[in-house]
């Protein structure tokens, strides 16, 4: 029988999504099912090959079809032995990932940080497409990222490679939760901004966001930018900060790294070119000039199956030859 197939998975604190993929990335089913962390690593590996096997029934497949299946999971990962080193949010501490969903299905299994596995994704089928040197960065609750050179995850000693938020961008910063101070992401993500607008809100800096939490109860990212957008010089300001930290991060690792692209996801990145001007002049500010010109600094296109698609992208790779990219 022909095998045709590969599948993805992304292992999250509340969801495993799952997909079956073809040999060029295209999505071709998918499902999820709840992350049963409080059961432990057996019973969250043995939920997740029912949920392949029940995939695969539902749309007439069987593992004959399937080359492999790869694995994406928060946290470092040890990943030529397949080794979740620690992924708090899942409740594993050095699992042999690999080892154990072999074992189950007996297919070939690579496992990758989640984070890693999107930049991969877009590496492959999203707005990195084209380059083998890319950063992908998500700004969310936190700001993760990956960063892949010459086709490779850059994983470092104990696959903690591509920290991007922790890159520090003013000593003198907030704390992070890191437990450093002045991290991009005390600046860039979700979190950093509803923090800022939530002060601004309270100490009578902005009318208009005041009655936007008392309204709604809680204030989000989106109103900041919304705020911005009707002249709320609060608003602004925080944006302002937001994208000169995250440009000035990014410029680091434009100078040490000269990636051709740069992509940008998560939920504040669809504030679209507001932040994205902002993100632009900063690192074109503070990146060696040859570097900023070469690199494209660009909005994510594969949302929540950058995932998936980066873990198949693991799979094809053991299978292929990487295809011949600039």
């Amino acid at each position: 029988m022909s095998k045709s197939l590969i599948v993805g998975v992304d292992i999250g604190g509340t969801t495993i999504k799952i997909a079956l993929l073809s040999e060029t990335g295209d999505i071709l089913a998918k499902s999820k099912i709840p992350t049963p962390v409080k059961d432990g690593e057996d019973v969250i590996i043995g939920d997740m090959v029912q949920a392949i096997w029940a995939l695969l029934a539902q749309h007439g497949f069987t593992r004959e079809h399937v080359y492999g299946i790869g694995i994406g999971v928060p946290g470092p990962v040890e990943p030529t032995q397949g080794v979740v080193l620690r992924a708090v949010n899942v409740g594993l501490r050095d699992t042999p990932l690999k080892a154990k969903t072999e074992a189950l299905t007996g297919l070939p299994v690579s496992i990758e940080n989640d984070a890693n596995a999107a930049a991969l994704g877009e590496m492959w089928c999203g707005s990195g497409r084209g380059t083998a040197n890319l950063i992908a960065i998500t700004l969310g609750t936190g700001v993760g990222g990956g960063i892949i050179i010459d086709g490779h995850v850059v994983h470092g000693v104990k696959g903690v490679g591509g920290e991007v938020g922790h890159v520090t961008v003013n000593p003198e910063g907030p704390l992070c939760n890191c437990g450093k101070k002045g991290c991009m992401e005390t600046y860039g993500s979700a979190t950093a901004i509803i923090t800022g607008i939530e002060k601004a809100a309270q100490n009578g800096k902005s009318p208009l966001l005041a009655s936007i939490l008392q309204e709604k109860g809680y204030l989000s990212a989106k109103d900041a930018f919304d705020a911005a957008a009707q002249g709320d010089l609060a608003s602004i300001e925080v944006i302002d900060t937001a994208g000169f930290y995250i440009g000035l991060g990014l410029s680091h690792l434009g100078n040490l790294l000269n990636p051709g692209k740069i992509v940008i996801g998560g939920g504040v990145s669809s504030a679209g070119e507001e932040l994205f001007k902002r993100i632009r002049a900063s690192f074109d500010q503070y990146t060696f000039p040859i570097a900023a010109e070469c690199c494209e600094i660009l909005p994510a296109t594969l949302g929540n199956d950058a995932g998936v698609i980066g873990a198949a992208w693991l799979v094809y790779n053991s299978q292929k030859s990487v295809p011949t990219v600039s």
